[in-house]
């Protein structure tokens, strides 16, 4: 992943209602959840809610599929964990890191 990419993906979960939005997508899981759906569950106004579905789409954090007149939005899992591993690559001075083994590093 290169740091373009990491930087805008963080620029956008860098906002309260985007990071919660995307959080209750990762929770949705694959099938993903509608707009209507996602308006139920964060009260947001339905213009603003899809501002940040835009700006979390553009950031690769989610993708959306048409399901007949819907739109179906869902976390794209592989973009996160590229994202986790760029951000924990070094971590534990770059030695890989265990649950039993706690982590050379402060982190």
């Amino acid at each position: 992943m290169i740091s373009k990419s990491v930087v805008k993906s963080l620029a956008a979960l860098a906002h309260e209602s985007r990071l919660q939005v995307f959080r209750t997508l990762v929770v949705a899981g694959p099938q993903g959840l509608t707009p209507g759906e996602l308006a139920q569950t964060i009260p947001i106004p339905s213009a603003t809610l899809s501002f940040h579905l835009k700006e979390l789409s553009n950031a690769g954090l989610i993708s959306n599929v048409r399901n007949g007149r819907n739109l179906h939005y869902s976390a794209d899992f592989q973009h996160m964990n590229q994202l986790l591993e760029y951000l924990t690559e070094n971590c534990c001075q770059g030695l890989p890191c265990s649950a039993q083994q706690p982590p050379l590093c402060d982190c």
